[in-house]
């Protein structure tokens, strides 16, 4: 690791331990963060999982625990990593609440600090475009997984003008050295998971956050979108449904679909197998 990579996960280390300090168990949502109507991404990983009862999963990047806990609910075998020591704290108290069993280890995402081919999956949510060495990530995501086993990814993208506007407004809920995904990203992915596929989410349907802006007149500073979307009830949610029809189709055409928020990725270790899934 170079003096810069070094500089820069202390960095990171510093802001997420900050943010765990100031963030109440209570508030943490773990069964919203796969089952909210705005939990796209989670719903739709969840159905290329399938039923996780007995599955080994590594989580990087756990952050506050959310996913790590909610994989131990399903019945998972759970290992938590995270390069914040208060997140891994903060994962394993929200796992005390829930009565869940999670192993975790303080660990920057592209570091290896776990065994070789153990896990059925890996899901890496929101963290690799705050990884500098993305190659060394995949090379340990690559190296975690038994043959056969999956990974599963969800990052935001460096393309829609919207997001953009408000990565710039929001100076204070993200880290300065974070790097929205692109095409090269996935072709990285796809060096090591030649079978790696994709999926986009949130274009119409970011017309939520201009309503948190616009309308309800919270500054993205004062709260972060991207958790308070988990707060959302279906019955105030009844006029987005028909962006979230809409995002159905157009996340699907080949341009269009780059102008997404958010990126999902899977893929498996071995020989290139087609994955399908009911989501709609």
């Amino acid at each position: 690791m170079t003096v810069s990579e070094t500089i820069t996960n202390q960095r990171e280390a510093a802001f997420h331990d900050a943010w765990a300090s100031g963030t109440s168990i209570d508030n943490v949502l773990v069964r919203e963060c796969f089952e909210a109507p705005t939990a796209l991404e989670n719903r739709f990983i969840l159905s290329l999982m399938g039923n996780l009862r007995g599955k080994k999963i590594l989580d990087i990047g756990a952050g506050l625990g959310e996913s790590s806990v909610y994989f131990a609910l399903q019945g998972a075998k759970v290992t938590m990593t995270d390069i914040s020591p208060g997140m891994v704290r903060t994962g394993l108290e929200l796992a005390r609440k829930y009565g869940a069993e999670v192993e975790a280890v303080v660990s920057g995402a592209e570091e290896p600090g776990v065994p070789a081919e153990t896990y059925d999956f890996v899901y890496i949510a929101n963290t690799i475009h705050h990884v500098q060495d993305r190659d060394a990530l995949f090379q340990k995501i690559h190296r975690a997984l038994k043959p056969g086993g999956r990974f599963f990814s969800c990052d935001p993208l460096a393309y829609n003008p919207v997001i953009n506007v408000y990565r710039w407004m929001a100076t204070e809920v993200r880290t300065e050295d974070e790097s929205p995904l692109t095409v090269a990203d996935l072709k990285l992915a796809r060096k090591y998971f030649p079978d790696a596929q994709h999926r986009e989410f949130w274009i119409s349907t970011l017309i939520l956050f201009l309503k948190y802006y616009a309308v309800e007149r919270v500054h993205p500073n004062q709260d972060r979108y991207w958790k308070r979307i988990l707060r959302e009830s279906p019955e105030r949610l009844r006029w987005w449904i028909a962006f979230r029809a809409l995002d159905c189709a157009v996340t699907r055409l080949p341009l269009v679909r780059w102008l997404a928020w958010n990126m999902v990725m899977w893929g498996e270790k071995g020989a290139p197998v087609a994955v399908t899934s009911n989501f709609i």
